[in-house]
C-alpha cells in the first residue's frame, strides 16, 4: 500500500469520486480501459485538480468499477455499493456463507455483554454479516488502505451504528474484553496461495489461541486444512457454497458447545428465488461401508462432504457402496434426491482407453462431455482434445480406478426435474 493509493481511495469518497464512479459503466472499462481513463481525465470535474491527484482518482474509479464487477458473484446486488482492494476481494467471504457464520454466533452470544471483535477484517465481509445479523462488531486491521476500504463499506451499507474498524495489530488485541472473536488470517503470501496453516498471518498457534482467549471464538480456514491441525476442543466445520468447497470454519468455546466435533455444510442458492438452503451433515461413527461394482446410480458427494471424512454418512443416506474403498464416488440402485450428492445414472462401464472411450462416445452421437475424475492419472485436457467428437448429444465421462484398474463410467446426470427417486 502507498500513500498515493490511499490518497486515491479517499479521493473516491468525495462527491467527485462519487459522481465519475456513477459515470463509468463495467462495459465501457472493460472494452477499452485506456479511453475509459483518457475520457475520466478530461471530465469536467476534474478541471483544476493537480495531475498526479486527478490521475489516483481516475485510476481508482477505474479499479472500483472492475472489482466491483467480479465482486457480483461473492455479494450479489450489494456489490454495486461496495468498495474494495483487489487482494481484500479475493479473500473476502461470500456473503450466503459469511451470514451463515454470522447467525450462528448471534445465536449464541449475549449481544448486550461486549461487541465482537473481527480480526484481521479486511475489506469486512465477515464484519457487515456480523453488524447484520444484530452483533455490535469491532473490526481490526494492520493496513491503513483496507481499513478505509471497510470503514466505507460499514457506511455503505448503513451499519455505522453496529460496527467500526479500527487500525491495529491483530495479535495484541484482547480477546477476553470481547464477547466473541472472529479471526480471518491472510492465507496468501507473494508466491500465491498459502496451503500449510502454519504458513498463515498471523501464525496458526497465535491465531488458535486469539480465538481460544474469548468467551466464543471461531476461526476462518482453508478448505483443505488438514485434520490434524484442528485444535482439541474445536468443533470443525466444513462448508460449500453451490458445490463449491470455500472454508473450513474452526468453533471454540460456547460456540464449540453442544455440537458434533465434525460436519459438513452445504448452501444451495434455490436459482429461482434467490434464496439460500442449508443442509447438515454430522459424524455418526459409521463403519466404512461395502464396497460394490458400478450399480445403477453413481453418487459423488459433495466436497465438504469429502473434507470432513464423512463420506460414510452420505452412503448411508442414499443405500450406497464405494466403488473403491480410498475413493469417494459411491454406487447404489437406488435413486435418492440428496443436497449430498450429485447423481447419475450408470450407461456404461469400461475399462480404460482412449480408442474405445472415443469409439463409444461417437457411437452414441456424443459431441459435448463433461469429465469429472476421482483417483485416475488422466490429464483432463489433453483427453478432452483426443477424444475429437462431434454431434448432437452430451455425456459425462467419470474417470476413476477399482484397485489398481483404471476404469470410466459413461453417465447421464440425473436433474431435478427427472421423475423417479426419493428425497
Amino acid at each position: 500500500m502507498t500513500n498515493r493509493q490511499l490518497a486515491g481511495f479517499r479521493a473516491l469518497l468525495t462527491p467527485v469520486g462519487r459522481r465519475l464512479l456513477d459515470e463509468v459503466s463495467p462495459g465501457e472499462s472493460a472494452a477499452d480501459p485506456l479511453r475509459a481513463a483518457d475520457r475520466l481525465r478530461r471530465h469536467p470535474a476534474l478541471t483544476g485538480t493537480p495531475r498526479d491527484a486527478a490521475a489516483d482518482l481516475v485510476n481508482a474509479v477505474l479499479t472500483q468499477v472492475r472489482l466491483r464487477a467480479r465482486a457480483r458473484e461473492k455479494f450479489g446486488p450489494l456489490a454495486e455499493r461496495l468498495f474494495y482492494t483487489p487482494d481484500g476481494l479475493e479473500q473476502a467471504t461470500r456473503a450466503p456463507l459469511a451470514a451463515h457464520r454470522a447467525r450462528r454466533v448471534a445465536e449464541r452470544v449475549d449481544r448486550d455483554a461486549a461487541p465482537v471483535a473481527d480480526l484481521c477484517c479486511g475489506i469486512g465481509a465477515d464484519l457487515l454479516a456480523l453488524a447484520g445479523a444484530g452483533l455490535p462488531v469491532e473490526g481490526v486491521d494492520q493496513d491503513p488502505l483496507t481499513v478505509a476500504v471497510a470503514e466505507a463499506n460499514i457506511a455503505a451499507a448503513g451499519l455505522a451504528g453496529r460496527a467500526r474498524v479500527r487500525l491495529g495489530d491483530a495479535t495484541e488485541v484482547r480477546t477476553a474484553e470481547y464477547a466473541a472473536v472472529f479471526c480471518d488470517p491472510a492465507r496468501r503470501g507473494r508466491h500465491g496461495r498459502v496451503f500449510d496453516p502454519r504458513a498463515y498471518s498471523p501464525a496458526w498457534d497465535t491465531v488458535v489461541e486469539l480465538a481460544r482467549g474469548a468467551p466464543a471464538g471461531c476461526v476462518k480456514a482453508a478448505p483443505g486444512l488438514p485434520h490434524e491441525s484442528i485444535p482439541e476442543g474445536a468443533a470443525a466445520e466444513w462448508i460449500s457454497v453451490d458445490r463449491e468447497v470455500k472454508e473450513t470454519a474452526l468453533w471454540f468455546g460456547t460456540l464449540a458447545e453442544g455440537v458434533a466435533p465434525r460436519r459438513a455444510t452445504l448452501l444451495r442458492t434455490r436459482p429461482d428465488t434467490g434464496e439460500v438452503e442449508v443442509t447438515t451433515l454430522t459424524g455418526r461413527g459409521l463403519a466404512a461401508p461395502p464396497v460394490s461394482r458400478p450399480l445403477r446410480y453413481l453418487y459423488e458427494p459433495d466436497g465438504a462432504v469429502v473434507r470432513s471424512h464423512l463420506v460414510a454418512e452420505a452412503a448411508a443416506a442414499v443405500d450406497g457402496a464405494l466403488l473403491d474403498p480410498a475413493i469417494a464416488y459411491l454406487t447404489s440402485d437406488s435413486l435418492v434426491r440428496t443436497p449430498l450428492c450429485q447423481v447419475y445414472e450408470v450407461r456404461e462401464v469400461m475399462p480404460f482407453s482412449l480408442k474405445r472411450l472415443r469409439a463409444a462416445l461417437r457411437e452414441r452421437g456424443v459431441g459435448t462431455v463433461t469429465i469429472k475424475k476421482r483417483g485416475s492419472a488422466v490429464d483432463v485436457e489433453r483427453l478432452r482434445r483426443d477424444l475429437r467428437l462431434s454431434g448432437p448429444e452430451s455425456a459425462v465421462v467419470v474417470l476413476t480406478r477399482f484397485g489398481s484398474r483404471p476404469y470410466c463410467l459413461l453417465c447421464a446426470e440425473v436433474t431435478p426435474d427427472s421423475g423417479g427417486g426419493r428425497k
